[in-house]
């Protein structure tokens, strides 16, 4: 009976022995660095910002956006002193001012940074420190406004080789292009407050009042055959829609819309038809063909061939309202104004 206890008892500890199953220990996470934990602090000559992400790239874009939100906050306490005095208290507005400003601040590209230090966390898991020296950045800042205004000067000085509509097209690109310059400004203030942009605002302000001349002298003029006299109301009131002048004249910024309709009479299954083959052609103050566009419009009517035709008009200012009047005339050049 003892052997036979012995026995059991051994291999009840085999069994427990076999299917003991070897711990396999939890793959430790890589621990945060020292820069990571407790970084550099931005000081009166350089900044510093962490970034993460799914990839080291990832990680170098938001630390370049913590950075631009460093100088926001910067910013931020530089116009509240001089703007909002409120003895430690915030109001609506100043929370307004420092969104619209960390927000600007962001579209500020920062082109002159060092990766000071960088690390894969895990998988997908990226961190990072960035630097960038004040003087170098304001610098490189500097540099990249001086370019955009050599070119902004260049396509300034060749705007007389274009006719008005041409014209139109360059200076709304131009003012595109020149559309996070105070943005930069500030920031170029912040990080050198000696510096004075005033000059690149007058010039922006220049560029501006020109644009805005030309747009007053631009004028139109609509003219038709016989057969598309219905179809100018379309076209006017698209026209004066966009505050654009409509007279007879004959100076450099004035157009004339001319208008040419070939109509077939048909009729189909009870329906009168007013198939019509339309031809409009935009001329300069030279009576130079500019831009034009061919449309081929059926009207439509059982209560006689007249209200057929004008039925080809509510289909042209329907077609106006759809697509703009640009498109409608063919002048693709101030699409992006009418």
């Amino acid at each position: 009976m003892r052997r036979y206890l012995f026995i059991v008892a051994l291999l009840t500890l085999l069994f427990v022995g076999c299917s003991k199953k070897e711990e396999v220990p939890l793959m430790q996470k890589n621990a945060h660095p020292a820069w990571y934990t407790n970084p550099p602090q931005t000081t009166q000559t350089k900044l510093y910002a962490l970034g993460e992400g799914e990839s080291k790239e990832v990680a170098i874009t938001n630390a370049l956006s913590m950075m631009a939100s460093t100088l926001s906050v910067s910013i931020e306490s530089t116009f509240n002193s001089k703007k909002f005095v409120e003895e430690g208290m915030r109001n609506s507005n100043q929370l307004t001012t420092f969104s619209e400003i960390q927000s600007d601040v962001k579209r500020v590209r920062i082109s002159h940074y060092e990766v000071l230090e960088a690390q894969e966390l895990g998988f997908r898991r990226y961190i990072v420190l960035i630097a960038s020296e004040k003087k170098r950045l304001f610098e490189s800042l500097k540099n990249e406004l001086d370019q955009k205004f050599t070119l902004a000067d260049a396509q300034f000085g060749s705007l007389h080789l274009h006719h008005a509509l041409e014209q139109i097209t360059i200076y709304k690109k131009l003012l595109q292009e020149l559309e996070d310059v105070p943005n930069t400004l500030v920031v170029m203030n912040v990080l050198q407050s000696s510096f004075q942009g005033e000059g690149f605002i007058q010039k922006i302000q220049k560029i501006k009042n020109s644009y805005a001349a030309l747009l007053a002298s631009i004028s139109f003029e609509i003219e038709t055959d016989e057969s598309s006299q219905n179809l100018q109301a379309p076209i006017r009131d698209a026209l004066n829609a966009k505050k654009l002048q409509l007279k007879s004249g004959n100076a450099l910024t004035h157009f004339k819309i001319n208008v040419r309709s070939d109509i077939q009479k048909a009729s189909s299954y009870g329906f009168l038809l007013a198939r019509s083959a339309i031809e409009i052609s935009v001329k300069d103050s030279k009576n130079s063909i500019i831009a034009g566009n061919k449309l081929n419009i059926t009207g439509q009517s059982t209560q006689g061939y007249e209200i057929a035709k004008q039925s080809v008009a509510v289909k042209i200012g329907v077609m106006i309202l759809k697509e703009g009047i640009g498109k409608v005339i063919g002048v693709e050049l101030f699409s992006g104004w009418l």
